[in-house]
């Protein structure tokens, strides 16, 4: 994995740090560790949410480092399969049973908004982000799935208006249209994204996998569709652990204990 990614562990929290700052490019290094770690987190019970972040306090990504293009074509093959990679990662955590949570500050551009617009969420800073798609200005297309899931994020509307007029939004502007969660200053960013993953890690993890699962995707299915999907992840979890101690702390009046073998 190199130096690429840098990987912490506090309990059941993750967090993963593109370690070239400061623009944090999102190197092919970058990309083979941060695919590595994708599949391994996936599979580890013992993970419960997943922060990503830039190295360094000044930015989060300028988005893919494109000098290294050639060196991508000759490793994977093709174009295409540079763009496949970088698809694929941004899908697997989007549809991971786990919520990961991006950090978005200074620049967010290109790639540095697309892996962001697939994770469960985003906390912005509130002085000094610059959030886009900036393709327009060098004839491109965004290319790791940016116009779908920003047109599904924020709506028609503001996409185009972010795309087409090559536009920087702020945190407080990107939290109006709804790209963003929260918005927090620059220097409380990362302890707040610290402190939303560990309140998410606390939560059963079966049902939270559920709700994932309802929810994500929900807005290309039918209402039908959608809720056949919440039906089958209720029977799910009928009966199962988690639900017979939440149900047990109800009715006695104490706190869930969802992890009763956990260490930490």
């Amino acid at each position: 994995m190199g130096d690429a990614l840098i990987v912490e562990r506090d309990g059941r929290v993750v967090t993963l740090i593109n370690d070239d700052a400061p623009r944090n490019r999102m190197s092919l290094d970058f990309m083979d560790a941060l695919e590595e770690q994708v599949d391994a987190l996936d599979k580890d019970d013992s993970v419960g949410a997943v922060v990503i972040r830039g190295a360094g306090e000044e930015h989060f990504s300028v988005g893919m480092n494109l000098k290294q293009m050639p060196e991508g074509i000759r490793r994977k093959g093709s174009f295409e399969a540079v763009l496949d990679q970088r698809l694929r990662v941004i899908s697997k955590i989007e549809n991971m049973n786990k919520p990961w949570i991006a950090t978005l500050y200074g620049y967010c551009l290109g790639g540095g908004l697309e892996l962001p617009l697939g994770c469960h969420f985003r906390l912005a800073a509130a002085e000094g982000a610059k959030i886009g798609l900036p393709e327009l200005d060098i004839g491109g297309v965004p290319a790791w799935g940016g116009t779908a899931r920003l047109t599904r994020c924020v709506g028609r509307a503001a996409a185009l208006d972010i795309i087409l007029r090559v536009k920087m939004i702020s945190g407080p502007e990107a939290l109006r249209i709804g790209l963003v969660h929260e918005v927090w200053p620059n220097d409380e960013l990362q302890q707040k994204a610290q402190e939303l993953a560990h309140e998410l890690s606390r939560r059963p993890p079966l049902a939270v996998a559920s709700v994932l699962r309802c929810v994500v995707g929900a807005e290309e299915a039918s209402l039908a569709e959608a809720l056949q999907v919440e039906r089958r992840e209720v029977r799910r979890g009928m009966g199962n652990a988690e639900m017979r101690e939440g149900m047990s702390a109800f009715l006695e009046k104490r706190e869930p204990n969802f992890f009763p073998d956990a260490s930490s």
